[in-house]
């Protein structure tokens, strides 16, 4: 195919609620758009950078600022090419992967949107349907804690994952435990929030039998991780620290996690994470797709990758009105502690109008 342009499109969508964790508190996202506009049909991606370099080193500009001047003309310099070769092409400019993973799915949805293929069909899906957890973040206090997991748990979610940070960890894990269970499928995620010097805390959660505890350490601690294995009972699993397979690779290799969160926009694409994916399933390491509070654009296409058959733990892949009042799309309804993958062309969701319009702060169109 070949680019004819790209619009780019900044909205503000509210929270229905602040979401806190150890690295801040979100009350609205601001989301970066993609529409790419090809010479067979157009396409949409979404980039989940944050609007502050807060989880990662990408923020809202920096990738409206790299797509507009080095990403955008690189593909329109390469003439006709297809999705496989966007990561390749791309490959010269370090890093950026949000804004590379937000264009690659545009073309990748503009692409099968033309050969009438959906996305779960081509990445490899084997369920119609998937499995849902919600993330619950940090609270003001226990007592709201409980209310707001047994909420989630009465609108049907199959796994409870709670953030937690040096100060709010033991504590609310016993009081879930002891209110809802040992039968609730729950895990906890520090947003690498620890040191290796906090081992010995962190093993007073082995007692509440949790799935695993995501991204206890600093992302560039892949050793800190491996040794913290050896010292608690509870999987650790890697996030941040997962930018490609080739790192998934060494983390497994090393002993750091024995279970992976996918996030296709932290490793630089929905077909490298298909590659992680693989990898994992070739090692025996059980994966999950992580979620970064997008709209119905990315949640679609994460839904496509989680009906993958390596994704054998609920994902973070929620119900539009876990975060949003109104989303872009038609809304993701949780039914039964699931969502029900898109079976349409691309990523099997466009925009509604109205909506994109009310929510829009920003929008550039570039030419090609």
């Amino acid at each position: 195919m070949n680019l004819t342009g790209v619009e780019l499109r900044r909205v503000a969508l509210p929270l229905v609620a602040p979401f806190r964790t150890s690295f801040g508190t979100q009350t609205r996202r601001d989301v970066l758009l993609l529409r790419v506009v090809t010479d067979g049909a157009e396409g949409w991606g979404e980039c989940v950078a944050m609007a502050d370099p807060l989880y990662s080193e990408e923020y809202v500009d920096g990738a409206v600022d790299v797509l507009r001047r080095f990403l955008v003309p690189r593909l329109a310099a390469a003439g006709s090419f297809a999705a496989t070769d966007v990561a390749p092409l791309l490959s010269g400019f370090h890093g950026h992967r949000m804004a590379k993973a937000a264009l690659e799915l545009a073309v990748l949805d503009a692409e099968l949107r033309a050969e009438g293929r959906p996305l779960a069909r081509e990445l490899g899906a084997v369920r119609d349907r998937v499995p849902c957890g919600v993330s619950v973040g940090i609270m003001a206090s226990v007592p709201e804690l409980l209310d707001a997991v047994g909420g989630y748990l009465d609108a049907g979610y199959v796994r409870i994952k709670l953030k937690i940070e040096p100060g709010w960890d033991v504590e609310p894990v016993r009081a879930v435990r002891e209110r809802f269970g040992d039968d609730v499928l729950l895990q906890v995620d520090a947003n690498t929030a620890y040191t290796l010097a906090d081992a010995r805390h962190l093993a007073r959660l082995d007692p509440f039998d949790l799935l695993l505890i995501e991204q206890p350490l600093p992302e560039d601690d892949v050793l800190g991780h491996a040794a913290l294995a050896k010292q608690i009972r509870t999987p650790v699993c890697l996030d941040e620290s997962i930018t490609s397979a080739r790192g998934a690779a060494a983390a497994i290799t090393l002993g750091a996690c024995s279970v992976v969160n996918i996030k296709p926009g932290r490793v630089g694409g929905y077909l490298e994470a298909r590659r992680i994916h693989d990898l994992c399933v070739a090692h025996g390491v059980p994966v999950w797709c992580g979620g970064m509070l997008e709209t119905g654009i990315g949640r679609a296409a994460n839904v496509a990758l989680a009906a993958l058959p390596g994704f054998v733990l609920p994902g973070d892949t929620s119900a539009s009105d876990r975060y949003y009042r109104t989303d872009v799309t038609e809304p993701f309804v949780l039914d039964e502690g699931h969502l029900a993958v898109p079976t349409g062309p691309g990523i099997g969701v466009t925009p509604r109008d109205d909506e994109l319009a009310a929510v829009t702060t920003w929008s550039e169109w570039l030419p090609l």
